[in-house]
């Protein structure tokens, strides 16, 4: 006679219900880490060998506060010219990849459709503090034409304004939102970036 099958034993993760397996698909994996190294070890190593080195980090960035550096001699110039410069928040991606700071800058292109009409696209107002909602409407009163809040190619909001308004809008952008410099602003012709200053 056969054996029974025995039911397979599934661990579900103490944090988010799904099994250990799928957290990382789950849709906060951050706050399952601490639960999955503690109770699942063996399904995440990098989880280990990742908070060991995060430990690592944090012990010798306490060091480096106290001002003892691994280097021998000079350690009191090495402690007083890293309370000099400024800490930087650097934000890593998933990958081990540093995630650059944008730039705050305004780029205007205008793109001419059906060899007669023309869309004048406005990006980076966001990065001013700018709503972008609100920026739409009034650039449509202004200039009486269509604009609205669209995702670029690159996923970003961006406004597109009917019309051929590319040279008029720094001006308006300028007198509106006095926290955006004339500096920053930059026109796109011909494939090149040129200041619009």
């Amino acid at each position: 006679m056969a054996e029974k099958p025995q039911p397979v034993r599934v661990l579900y993760c103490g944090v988010c219900g799904l099994p250990a397996e799928y957290c990382e698909f789950g849709p906060d994996f951050e706050r399952c880490k601490p639960w999955l190294r503690q109770h699942a070890p063996d399904l995440y190593p990098d989880l280990l060998k990742e908070a060991t080195e995060k430990e690592a980090d944090k012990a010798a960035d306490q060091l480096q506060a106290v001002g003892i550096s691994g280097e021998g001699g000079g350690g009191g110039e090495a402690s007083s010219g890293a309370a000099l410069g400024p800490k930087q928040e650097v934000k890593r991606l998933p990958g081990g990849k540093i995630k650059k700071k944008e730039k705050q800058e305004v780029v205007i292109e205008k793109i001419i459709r059906n060899k007669r009409k023309c869309v004048t696209v406005v990006k980076g107002l966001e990065l001013f503090g700018i709503k972008l909602s609100d920026a739409s409407k009034k650039l449509g009163k202004k200039f009486a034409t269509g604009a609205s809040v669209v995702k670029g190619p690159t996923d970003k909001e961006q406004i597109d304004v009917q019309g051929d308004i590319a040279y008029d809008i720094v001006e308006f952008l300028t007198e509106t939102w006095p926290n955006v410099p004339e500096t920053a602003i930059f026109f796109i012709e011909d494939g090149k970036k040129v200041a619009a200053a």
